[in-house]
């Protein structure tokens, strides 16, 4: 009689006790759960300036790694010129300002051209230059404008003129190796030597000149 006494005093203390220990982990577990979760605020949308300053840093690596040929790149400077120019004249009309309207139209515009950009970089078009004195010279170009894009010393419209002029030697270059079995005479390296004299000055003087890639807020 004492034994069961003792077995149906125990039962229910075990019970509370259990569910007391049941109630401090339920407890503990809401109240790691709520300190665990973090709500983070949704990035800042890119400022246009942003936006354009970021469009020239993947042209410029693009450039810079051979993914882009000049051919590509003066086409998007192309674009990003008279991107940049419809800017320029939105603020002049709004007081330095942009509306919401113009931001949004500047927005897309951007976006196509990003698009292209990436297109352009992951297509079958690469500049390999080869390991001649010649191959080297267009390399070492084509390192200068990259360089200028990505300091802001070259406007988009600078860059566009620049690589037509790098186009246009590369074309010459490859139709004179197609002519003569993959190789360039010492008359035809004079001339192309001479041309990227040329265009090494207009390098340095577009890089020094007063124009420079410094966008507005």
């Amino acid at each position: 009689m004492s034994f069961q006494f003792s077995k149906w005093t125990v039962l229910p203390a075990a019970v509370l006790l259990l569910g007391t220990v049941a109630l401090g982990q339920d407890t503990t577990s809401t109240g790691s759960s709520t300190q665990g979760t973090t709500t983070t605020a949704p990035a800042p949308k890119p400022t246009i300036a942003q936006r354009k300053e970021n469009q020239q840093d993947h042209i410029a690596n693009g450039v810079q790694s051979g993914q882009l040929t000049a051919g590509e790149t003066s086409k998007l400077e192309t674009k990003e010129a008279a991107i940049n120019g419809e800017t320029r004249a939105d603020r002049a009309a709004n007081g330095g300002k942009l509306t919401a309207a113009e931001k949004q139209q500047i927005n897309q515009q951007q976006n196509q051209v990003s698009k292209q950009i990436y297109n352009d970089k992951h297509n079958a078009n690469t500049a390999k230059y080869g390991n001649s004195k010649v191959g080297q010279r267009q390399e070492n170009q084509q390192d200068r404008i990259a360089q200028g894009i990505k300091s802001g010393q070259l406007t988009a419209g600078e860059t566009a003129k620049l690589e037509n002029q790098q186009k246009g030697i590369n074309q010459q270059v490859k139709a004179d190796r197609a002519a003569n079995g993959g190789k360039l005479t010492a008359g035809e390296k004079k001339q192309v030597n001479k041309e990227q004299n040329a265009a090494s000055k207009n390098i340095y003087n577009k890089k020094h000149n007063a124009n420079t890639q410094q966008p507005k807020k």
